[in-house]
């Protein structure tokens, strides 16, 4: 007698497969975000030695990620941080630990990207627009990155990095989304500068959609 897919469903006889159809839970919500600094201070908001001061997003912005035991990834994740008009063009990038993150020249001049940061030390040294292999590093060590260029003076970024493959950097007024999240108990945690990181206890339930402000 042969039975059919649904037969062995209810029998309870393939209960992997029933659950993989199980939704995986969402979180939603929003990070109030400070205001954004002042022309005086914005030439100080960062320092080349990240002990000396708070290293912080500009324009304000947060990462929201989900803290917890999570299975390394098989293959390293990837990401770009790219350069254009003089400026990056993701002021902070959220990566997990172990990616492979490009760092393409957009611009008609060269530029020179380069950390001091603990987490990551390097210097790729001046290329110009289109110049092969596009320049990579991989951040393999979790912490805050901050980013200049030789060249340009004024050019600052954030790499976050992040022993979590769940996280999303808000929009600018603060709202995020985290969706595909496995149930378990984890702390929900928003990360806001180098000094400042709020957490939540969160619940997570198959296909729970929860709503976690953080004031």
């Amino acid at each position: 007698m042969k039975l059919r897919l649904s037969h062995l469903l209810f029998l309870g006889l393939i209960p992997l497969f029933g659950r993989t159809l199980q939704a995986q839970a969402t979180i939603e919500g929003t990070v109030k975000l400070p205001k954004p600094r002042t022309a005086d201070v914005v030439s100080k908001r960062y320092d080349l030695n990240s002990d000396a001061g708070v290293i912080i997003p500009d324009p304000p912005a947060a990462v929201v990620y989900l803290e917890g035991e999570f299975t390394p990834p098989g293959t390293p994740p990837q990401a770009e941080m790219a350069q254009k008009n003089l400026e990056f063009v993701t002021h902070l990038l959220p990566v997990q630990v172990g990616t492979v993150v490009a760092f393409p020249n957009l611009d008609d001049t060269y530029h020179n990207i380069f950390s001091y940061s603990k987490p990551k030390r390097f210097d790729l040294g001046r290329y110009k627009k289109d110049e092969l292999p596009i320049p990579t590093e991989t951040f393999d060590k979790p912490g805050v990155v901050v980013l200049h260029c030789d060249i340009h003076e004024h050019m600052r970024a954030i790499i976050l990095v992040l022993e979590t493959p769940y996280f999303q950097r808000t929009d600018a007024n603060g709202a995020y989304r985290l969706a595909n999240l496995p149930a378990g108990n984890y702390k929900l945690k928003a990360w806001l500068d180098s000094k400042n990181t709020l957490e939540h206890e969160v619940d997570l339930k198959p296909g729970a959609a929860l709503h976690v402000d953080f004031p």
